[in-house]
């Protein structure tokens, strides 16, 4: 397996699972593959995070909000590896509850990655909402 094969199989399994699980209320599997070494950031579609203090804050902020997801997908557009670090571009559409209420939405979303002891972990989001 190639490091592009190697990632793209974790980008459809454990990044998937990781997501799934946020929009269900959980954010402990997001946060294990989140880095847990600095910097760190995302900017958000309705919030911005830096450094570890704000983005657990920003997690535990979405775990509250999500639940009863019945639909995430990704649509991955673009992606690269290139030694320790790579990228993702693509679509996640997904329907969940948000503070109660049931919401369908499409987000924009860029990420950059490094590998850390051999695992991939998130260091960077970027997404924003599609206006249709």
């Amino acid at each position: 397996m190639t490091d592009r094969d190697d990632f793209l199989a974790w980008v459809k399994s454990a990044l998937y699972e990781a997501e799934l699980a946020l929009h269900n209320g959980d954010s402990a599997p997001r946060r294990a593959i989140w880095s847990r070494n600095e910097p760190v950031s995302i900017l958000g579609a309705w919030r911005n995070a830096y450094g570890q203090h704000e983005l657990d804050g920003l997690f535990a902020d979405l775990e509250k909000s999500f639940s009863d997801c019945t639909s995430y997908t990704f649509e991955l557009q673009a992606y690269d590896v290139l030694d320790d670090m790579a990228y993702t571009a693509g679509l996640e559409q997904t329907s969940a509850s948000v503070n109660g209420q049931p919401r369908s939405y499409t987000l924009r979303a860029t990420q950059v990655y490094r590998r850390e002891g051999g695992e991939w972990k998130v260091a960077h989001r970027h997404a924003d909402t599609v206006v249709e």
